[in-house]
C-alpha cells in the first residue's frame, strides 16, 4: 500500500489531535515497515504549522514527505486544486487527521479521523472561525470519505446522529492510546511547583478553554477548601486557549488565587512528573471526543476523577468516580473523601493502571492497517467527478 498520512498538527505545540497523529505515525512505521508512507507536513488550507517537518521527522525506509508550505495561500493552491489527485503521486489511500477534508477523489481512497463536534453541542466553547473550519471539513468527510475513524463510541454515535446518511458499516471506532511509550519514566518537576510536596496537590490537565470546564473545577475547589482541614493547592497544567481571558479574575473572585498554580504549557517530562506526583487528577470536561489526560494520568498511577459526559466513561471505566460536570458539591465531597480514605486512593491507583493497560497502540494500529486494506479492496463510496 502507498499511504498518504496527515501529520500537519504534530509539531512542537501539538495538542490532542497532534498527539494522536504523531503516536499513530510512529506506530505505523514500526508495525508496517514494508508499507510506503507519504507524510504530509502541510495538509489542507485550514491549519498550517510552517515549522514542519523539522519538529517531528518520521524516518523509515519507505517514508517520504509531501510538499511543505510556509503560508496558507501556497497550501490552498495545492490542496484545493482541481488536479489534487494527480499531485498526490499515485498514493492508494489518503488519511486526514486535522479536521480538514479534501473534495471527493476519483480513485484514491479517503479515510477521515473524526474527533468530535463539541462546537455543535455548545457554540460558545469555540470561535466562529474554528466552528466554520471544523464543520466544513467534517461535512465534506460525511459526503466524500470512504471510511471514517471515530476515536470513541460516543463520537461515532454523534457523527451518525448528525449525518444519518453515512453508511454505518464504513465508520469504525479505533481508540487512541497514550503518547508515552515508557511508563517507567519519572519525569521532571516543573519550576512552578518548587516547594510543593509530592502527593501534595490536585492536578487538572488541559488547554485552558471553556469546554474543559476549568472554571467549574475552580468553583468545586473553592467548596472543597471549605470542607478540608488542610486543603492542598490545585495545579492547572496547560497552555492558554481561547475565550478564557477572565479566568484569572474569576480565580481571584472565588478567593482561591493564592492556592492555585497555573503552569502554562508543560513539556512531556514535566507532565509525567505531575501525573506521577499529584494526589489525584481531576478532569471535569463538558465534552470530549476521547479524553487523553484521563488515560495518561492512569498510566502513571494518578487516581482520577472525571466527568460522566460523552466519551469519558469509555476511558475511565470503573477506575474512578464519574461525576456530573456541573455538580460542584459532588466534586468537592469526593475530593474531601479521598483525603480521608488513603486505602481508596491506593485502590484507585491500581485500578487505573489496569484500565490504562487496555489501551495499546499495537492493537489500534493493527485495526487501522486492516481498515486501510479493506478500504483499498472495496469500491469507492463516491467518485470525485462533480465536486461539492
Amino acid at each position: 500500500m502507498k499511504i498518504g498520512f496527515d501529520v500537519s498538527q504534530t509539531g512542537a505545540g501539538k495538542a490532542g489531535c497532534g498527539f494522536y497523529a504523531h503516536a499513530l505515525a510512529q506506530s505505523l512505521i514500526r508495525l508496517a515497515p514494508n508499507e510506503a508512507f507519504h507524510f504530509y507536513p502541510s495538509f489542507g488550507d485550514f491549519f498550517l504549522d510552517p515549522t514542519m517537518p523539522e519538529q517531528n521527522p518520521y524516518v523509515s525506509p519507505g517514508a517520504l514527505y509531501g510538499p511543505k508550505f510556509v503560508d496558507l495561500s501556497g497550501a490552498r493552491e495545492f490542496w484545493v486544486s482541481s488536479d489534487l489527485e494527480s499531485r498526490l503521486n499515485g498514493i492508494d489511500l489518503l488519511h486526514s487527521n486535522n479536521f480538514w477534508c479534501p473534495q471527493p477523489l476519483k480513485e484514491t481512497r479517503l479515510v477521515y479521523t473524526f474527533y468530535d463536534m463539541a462546537f455543535l453541542e455548545e457554540p460558545s466553547w469555540s470561535t466562529e472561525a474554528n466552528r466554520e473550519g471544523c464543520f466544513g471539513g467534517i461535512f465534506r468527510a460525511a459526503v466524500s470519505a470512504d471510511w471514517v475513524v471515530a476515536i470513541s463510541e460516543a463520537s461515532r454515535r454523534h457523527f451518525m446522529e448528525v449525518f444519518p446518511h453515512f453508511p454505518q458499516s464504513h465508520i469504525r471506532v479505533i481508540y487512541p492510546c497514550s503518547r508515552f511509550p515508557d511508563a517507567s519514566i519519572f519525569g521532571v518537576r516543573p519550576d512552578a511547583l518548587d516547594g510543593i510536596p509530592e502527593a501534595g496537590f490536585w492536578l487538572s490537565v488541559g488547554t485552558i478553554e471553556p469546554r474543559k470546564n476549568q472554571l467549574g473545577l475552580a468553583r468545586a475547589y473553592a467548596r472543597y477548601r471549605e470542607l478540608s482541614e488542610h486543603p492542598m493547592p490545585l495545579v492547572f497544567a496547560g497552555g492558554k486557549g481561547w475565550l478564557m481571558d477572565d479566568f484569572q479574575s474569576e480565580l481571584r473572585s472565588l478567593g482561591i488565587w493564592d492556592h492555585v498554580i497555573l503552569t502554562g504549557y508543560v513539556t512531556d517530562e514535566e507532565l509525567i512528573w505531575l501525573y506521577r506526583n499529584c494526589f489525584a487528577n481531576l478532569y471535569p470536561s463538558f465534552f470530549e471526543g476521547f479524553g487523553l489526560p484521563v488515560l495518561e494520568a492512569m498510566q502513571f498511577g494518578a487516581p482520577t476523577f472525571a466527568s460522566n459526559s460523552t466519551s469519558i466513561p469509555e476511558v475511565l471505566g470503573d477506575a474512578g468516580p464519574l461525576l456530573p460536570h456541573s455538580d460542584h458539591d459532588a466534586w468537592a465531597y469526593e475530593m474531601r473523601a479521598l483525603e480521608l480514605e488513603p486505602k481508596k486512593r491506593v485502590m484507585m491507583k491500581e485500578a487505573g493502571l489496569c484500565r490504562a493497560a487496555m489501551f495499546q497502540w499495537e492493537k489500534s494500529t493493527r485495526q487501522l492497517l486492516g481498515l486501510y486494506q479493506e478500504a483499498i479492496d472495496c469500491p469507492k463510496r463516491r467518485k470525485g467527478s462533480d465536486g461539492l
